[in-house]
């Protein structure tokens, strides 16, 4: 079985558990860096330092890249076993969803209101991922999921 585990920062350790569980699976370890976070980063620094700090795009590029880095080589390190490390950058659910062509399961988390049960407990990114990928899909609660109770009334 070959499996892709989608990691993004607040929810990748949970990922990373669920892919532990499943033996024998061939994994690849995927983060996508969104181009929108470095020209957020790009331009505030910008504005706050004028438009002469024009070698901010390289080190922000830089930063980012170091520490998408960083954490695939931490969430292989918690896998505990070989597997592929993916980093891409683009737009995020269209390159988790590529990445998904040819595989059999893709493992992500909720990333919205962990508060209660619901559709606003997946992100934007998240819906159009776990709507449109090509394979069967593992959505995991990155913390402990919400009570029962907190299931809306019905209508």
């Amino acid at each position: 079985m070959r499996i892709v585990v989608w990691l993004t920062e607040g929810t990748w350790p949970a990922c990373v558990r669920a892919a532990r569980e499943l033996p024998g699976a061939e994994a690849t370890l995927l983060h996508v860096i969104d181009p929108d976070t470095a020209e957020a980063v790009t331009g505030a620094q910008a504005g706050l330092l004028g438009r002469g700090a024009a070698q901010l795009d390289s080190t922000v590029d830089s930063v980012l890249t170091g520490a998408q880095d960083d954490l695939l080589r931490e969430a292989a390190a918690a896998l505990g076993r070989p597997a592929r490390l993916e980093g891409r950058r683009g737009r995020v659910e269209r390159e988790v969803v590529a990445a998904c062509a040819g595989t059999d399961l893709l493992v992500l988390a909720r990333d919205g209101d962990h508060s209660r049960l619901g559709p606003r407990s997946l992100g934007h990114a998240t819906r159009f991922v776990v709507d449109h990928a090509p394979c069967r899909v593992l959505l995991v609660w990155p913390d402990d999921p919400p009570a029962l109770s907190t299931l809306p009334s019905a209508p």
